[in-house]
């Protein structure tokens, strides 16, 4: 290796002691841009999506990148380094918010969650908050009453999507509901899809899911081994079920 060879290699690894730790997609698309090199990045089979997630492979990819780069131009090192030195001037780090309510602490292995349709709020967990992702049909107000009842007994915010308007997108408020509650309220009775799939997200965030329904053959096949909580849509069985909500919900938010 030349001199001039191993100064460049220098300033390669120098370049990649930042970028590994600073760097975001937003960053990486906009040195496709000032280097004419976009289709390098999008089109790396890892590069963005070992990034979005975390994943161990990430800094071997950036590198790798970096090296065919800096490989085809000097001038694309000498746009590189610029980018870096105004990043520098304001390094913001990005920060992994641990939200999951159902490991009591972080794991060592985590993945970021980096969605499509959803904007992440910025809002904290509130660990006094129940969400109910239940149909809004008439049939189930007895249902929703009984959640309620036992909520405000324990004194724990009891909140449904209809209780809320922050924005204009129903779905939105959906999100931001499972993300910031402690606990959610999934009530499987009809085979509701919208409950399915709020179901998942709540799951995917690592909320701590409660199931009930008045039938167990309306539980998907894959969340049967999941326990639920059964009742009948009567005055008796909603006593039941506030019952053994208040039990469960108690340990919960003890």
């Amino acid at each position: 290796m030349t001199k001039q060879e191993k100064i460049r290699t220098d300033r390669l690894f120098l370049l990649h002691e930042f970028v590994k730790d600073y760097f975001t997609k937003s960053d990486w698309i906009k040195i496709g841009y000032l280097t004419d090199s976009l289709e390098l990045i999008e089109d790396h089979p890892r590069l963005l999506r070992s990034l979005d997630f975390d994943d161990d492979d990430y800094e071997g990819n950036s590198l790798q990148v970096l090296s065919k780069l800096v490989s085809e131009s000097n001038s694309n090192l000498v746009e590189i380094e610029r980018f870096v030195e105004a990043k520098k001037a304001n390094p913001v780090k990005p920060v992994r918010e641990f939200i999951s309510t159902v490991q009591p602490r972080q794991p060592e292995r985590v993945i970021t969650f980096a969605p499509d349709v959803f904007r992440l709020p910025e809002k904290p967990v509130e660990t006094n908050v129940l969400s109910v992702m239940m149909p809004f049909e008439g049939k189930f107000s007895g249902t929703y009453a009984a959640i309620r009842s036992v909520c405000a007994k324990l004194r724990i915010e009891c909140r449904r999507a209809d209780d809320i308007w922050d924005n204009s997108i129903l779905i939105q408020d959906v999100f931001e509901l499972i993300f910031t509650s402690r606990a959610v309220i999934t009530d499987f009775t009809d085979r509701n899809p919208n409950v399915f799939y709020e179901t998942g997200v709540a799951h995917t965030l690592g909320k701590l899911v409660i199931p009930i329904t008045q039938s167990v053959g309306d539980i998907p096949f894959d969340l049967r081994h999941h326990r639920a909580l059964t009742y009948l849509p009567n005055a008796e069985g909603l006593a039941k079920l506030e019952a053994d909500l208040e039990k469960k919900l108690t340990k919960v938010f003890n």
